[in-house]
């Protein structure tokens, strides 16, 4: 596997560290995420991007945001903390976040270039923040600022 991402190599050191160290949270977490990077690997049929393995570990943490919800509503308090834990984790190998006042000036210059509905907002916008900023978030503010003042 020559031509690894930076992120994925990251995320295999850690692996490498967690056996080391013995941890078995850590252990299964980077397992199970190494998992689904090779498994996009072998979809895409090519080296994973950076862009790729940020989109891989964000679909991790909505996963285990998903399950952690499940177990909390289930009464499962020490298996949604756990979920908890591992999400927190797994964000660190996320890009930081950008602000609200930063989607809001591209998706004002994204209006002010033509874009008339949310579709073209979205269109425009989106591909500035991939990896980046959450869809909805971008979504929540594009409508805000088409809404008729």
């Amino acid at each position: 596997m020559a031509d690894l991402a930076p992120l994925f190599a990251r995320i295999q050191d850690d692996l490498t560290a967690a056996r080391r160290a013995q941890d078995k949270d850590a252990l299964l977490l980077y397992s199970s995420i190494l998992a689904d990077l090779r498994n996009r690997e072998l979809d895409s049929s090519g080296p994973l991007s950076n862009d790729d393995v940020v989109d891989v570990v964000r679909k991790g943490i909505k996963r285990r945001r998903e399950s952690q919800q499940m177990f909390e509503s289930g009464g499962r308090a020490e298996l949604a903390a756990r979920e908890a834990a591992e999400a927190a984790r797994l964000e660190t190998y996320l890009p930081p976040a950008v602000s609200d006042d930063e989607l809001r000036a591209a998706v004002r210059a994204a209006i002010a270039g033509g874009a008339a509905n949310i579709g073209a907002v979205m269109g425009r916008v989106l591909p500035q923040f991939k990896g980046r900023a959450e869809g909805g978030q971008i979504n929540a503010i594009a409508r805000e600022e088409l809404a008729p003042k």
